[in-house]
């Protein structure tokens, strides 16, 4: 470890309360896919901040927007109209398909707690008093505060922070039946995610997102769906539901739609955000003049350099060679996602070894649990930076015994 790695390394087990398990390791720039520590060594990212940084690191047009902003005014409140929220709020409303409006929150658990609120107000304006129930589906995850948490289909994450608030229903994914069977008089929404994300990377069917919506309309239940990791173009369209056909009631946004500065969206269908009035929901911060200024830039780049249709074709290639190294090496059993957010669902424990030995080989990659090792660079990916990583999985995984013979 180098001296300011040292440093950092001392003032986090002194003053940090210890919420995190951090690699030893300490960045100080990046550019593109590159990341680079304080010792001057490149690191490939195949991370992106946790999928927020879709256009890689320090891009000029978010730098600059920035730069600009926060030189003139950084912040206001939301008792005052400030540059850049309504457009950024009307550019989301046109990618979203029009006739929506937006409410701006500063990280995806905040916009899902909006959306859940939202939800609860609708259903008991339009549905009575009992009406504040949502199911949502088991292996999601919505977010880490108290109501976004008991959202999350994960029962051992619930257990340290019991009891959580009550009013979900938690089902498993793609099982339609059980969907409609949980669906009450009381339910106001279903909640889903176009695809798990920490859950493990798991899509939702065609066919039962096409069924729940066909449900939720039947029943007078919103459909909202989180797309707070794959919105912004990640699975290839600007929302992940475009893809699917489906047009959901409400929406959640947050990670890369600055870039990686913090900014969260509630996209509401016109009908259903008119449930909020004055004084129901606020934030201080959220919708601010800087994350406004850096979404537009964010927004404008992705869609001019084209990288929902990179994000397929590149996402596509990595499946394809995933499959083929699990077919050579019996390391992988399945590949899973949309676009670049991938998991590789290994054949046995590993996947801490995995994210491990990538480390030291300078590529940066993720593990979700002991068995899936998770793709999610920033879209500027291209198929010779893939090859990095999925040359790394192969090589760990060839090492391994192969438990097929």
């Amino acid at each position: 470890m180098g001296e300011r790695l040292d440093r950092a390394v001392a003032m986090d087990a002194a003053f940090h309360i210890g919420t995190y398990s951090r690699k030893h390791v300490l960045f100080v720039e990046g550019r593109g896919m590159t990341l680079v520590d304080d010792g001057g060594r490149e690191y490939l990212d195949f991370v992106s901040g946790i999928g927020a940084v879709n256009l890689g690191h320090s891009h000029p047009a978010v730098v600059e927007a920035v730069r600009e902003q926060v030189g003139r005014l950084t912040h206001v409140s939301n008792l005052y109209y400030s540059e850049h929220q309504g457009a950024l709020a009307e550019r989301i409303s046109e990618l979203a398909g029009g006739e929506r409006k937006v409410f701006f929150a500063n990280s995806g658990a905040e916009a899902n707690e909006g959306a859940i609120k939202l939800a609860r107000r609708w259903g008991v304006t339009h549905k009575g008093r009992r009406c504040v129930e949502i199911v949502t589906a088991l292996g999601s995850f919505h977010g880490r505060t108290l109501a976004t948490l008991a959202a999350t289909g994960q029962p051992a994450k619930h257990e340290p922070f019991e009891p959580l608030p009550p009013g979900f229903r938690h089902v498993p994914l793609n099982d339609l039946d059980a969907l409609e069977a949980a669906i009450t008089r009381d339910t106001c929404a279903v909640l889903l995610e176009p695809v798990q994300g920490e859950g493990g990377v798991h899509p939702c069917d065609r066919a039962y997102l096409k069924g729940a919506e066909r449900l939720c309309n039947e029943r007078g239940v919103l459909l909202m769906l989180d797309e707070v990791q794959t919105g912004c173009y990640r699975t290839g369209p600007a929302f992940a539901f475009q893809g699917y056909g489906v047009e959901p009631d409400v929406v959640t946004m947050a990670k890369s739609l600055a870039n990686g500065l913090p900014i969260g969206a509630v996209v509401a269908a016109r009908a259903v955000a008119e449930a909020f009035g004055p004084g129901d929901h606020a934030t201080t911060f959220g919708g601010g003049p800087v994350v406004c200024a850096a979404g537009l830039a964010a927004l404008g780049a992705l869609e001019s350099e084209h990288l929902g249709a990179a994000a397929e074709r590149v996402g596509a290639y990595v499946r394809a060679r995933l499959e083929a190294i699990g077919r050579e090496t019996g390391g992988i059993v399945e590949v899973r996602g949309a676009g670049l957010m991938i998991g590789a669902q290994l054949a046995e424990p590993i996947a801490v070894d995995v994210a491990a030995s990538a480390l030291d080989e300078g590529v940066i990659l993720n593990n979700i649990g002991d068995s899936v090792v998770r793709i999610l660079p920033p879209l500027v990916c291209t198929q010779s930076d893939a090859d990095a990583a999925l040359d790394m999985i192969h090589a760990v995984l060839e090492q391994r015994p192969d438990t097929r013979r």
